[in-house]
């Protein structure tokens, strides 16, 4: 009898990588997408939306994520409120980066600036992460702006968690520049991933699921029906 293939053995048509490397295969491929997609700057924010609803299909339905899909979903974004998405990104990036300037000038108490400067950039990073990971996305920018600093408030864990791997792509794009092609991608499966890590919890007020056995009485219940 012939022994059962092997789960890298076992491919699609077409398929590149095996079973075990196919996340990994959309991961990059979503990247080098995401990269491309984000050249002209002001579609950065479509790009990683689009980056984040392609993995996330991937991760839970199960739905393979090719550039083809990719190219559907970054259509799916409005062209307007993308572009005064990304330009209103990059207006906030360079004041950002003005206001450092003026603090690193020497003038008193730059010190104490340049920390709040930092702290509100990481803050900007997070919600704005958490909210291009957003599903509702397409339906309101502004209400999944909302919901994403909110997230970000009651998921300190989940935002540390975007927060260290944005800081892990920055480091080594600045160490092997030739990842800054992959790099949208892991940073979009990060995100990704930490949005479903807090979606998967189970909730304290969800229902039984149908079928499961009734909890059994106490025994204080029983002794009472004794009675």
């Amino acid at each position: 009898m012939p022994a059962p293939a092997s789960a890298d053995a076992r491919r699609e048509p077409g398929e590149i990588f095996g079973a075990r490397f196919t996340l990994f295969a959309d991961m990059l491929a979503v990247g080098v997408a995401t990269t491309v997609a984000s050249l002209p700057l002001v579609t950065a924010p479509a790009a990683m939306a689009a980056a984040c609803t392609v993995l996330r299909e991937s991760v839970r339905d199960d739905r393979p994520a090719g550039f083809g899909r990719y190219v559907d979903e970054l259509r799916a974004q409005t062209v307007a409120r993308s572009v005064a998405a990304g330009l209103a990104v990059i207006a906030a990036a360079v004041l950002l980066g003005f206001d450092l300037l003026l603090a690193g000038a020497g003038l008193p108490g730059a010190r104490a600036v340049s920390c709040v400067l930092a702290a509100v950039a990481a803050a900007g990073l997070v919600v704005g992460l958490r909210a291009v990971s957003d599903p509702e996305l397409s339906r309101g920018r502004r209400a999944a702006f909302l919901r994403a600093a909110h997230r970000a408030g009651a998921d300190l864990p989940g935002s540390l968690l975007v927060l260290v791997a944005a800081g892990v792509c920055a480091v080594l794009v600045w160490m092997l520049p030739l990842l800054a092609v992959l790099a949208p991608g892991a940073l979009a499966f990060a995100v990704t991933a930490v949005e479903l890590r807090r979606g998967a919890a189970p909730r304290p007020c969800d229902p039984a699921p149908a079928g499961s056995p009734e909890p059994l009485p106490s025994r204080s219940r029983g002794k009472d029906e004794s009675r």
